[in-house]
């Protein structure tokens, strides 16, 4: 791939220095191994290629290194305040009958009860009511099988959130 076929955010992401680098990964993931992982890969030939190294990572990552990245995450239904990433994503529950909103406060505290972390999905594109659905389904889960799921939602947030820093112009 010529550099003229790089998208021009991903020429940017390459040659950022180091803790710019690191700090806009940070944005994308909240683990630091995550991010260590996807800088020293640098430079990117094309996006393909910073996805691969995205999905490498994430199934790198240690239990440690998974809830690094899940404490970056906020609850369904509850995103950060002034954070436009979590707002967006989570635009599925923004229009959401209080009803709706208040069973999902209660689905995410037996959740994390259970799991001891947020529960993670990948929102984008999905309705509150799927949502519901997906931690009505996902907390009847063994831990072990809940943590690879959580790892693959991981891993499309990261795509969804690096093909949003690969298209900056």
């Amino acid at each position: 791939m010529t550099s003229t076929s790089t998208p021009p955010g991903l020429a940017r992401f390459n040659t950022l220095a180091d803790p710019a680098a690191r700090a806009a990964l940070h944005e994308v993931c909240a683990s630091p191994a995550w991010g260590e992982r996807l800088l020293a890969a640098r430079p990117y030939a094309g996006p393909e290629d910073l996805y691969a190294a995205s999905d490498a990572a994430t199934a790198a990552l240690t239990a440690t290194d998974l809830a690094e990245a899940m404490a970056g995450h906020p609850p369904i239904g509850r995103p950060k305040p002034g954070d436009p990433t979590s707002s967006r994503e989570q635009a599925g529950m923004a229009g959401a009958p209080d009803e709706l909103k208040a069973e999902m406060l209660e689905l995410n505290l037996a959740y994390q009860e259970k799991f001891g972390h947020v529960f993670l999905i990948c929102a984008t594109g999905r309705t509150g009511e799927q949502m519901r659905d997906a931690v009505k389904e996902r907390i009847g889960n063994a831990p072990e099988r809940e943590r690879e799921i959580v790892r693959t939602e991981l891993g499309r947030i990261n795509r969804i959130r690096l093909a949003r820093l690969v298209d900056e112009d």
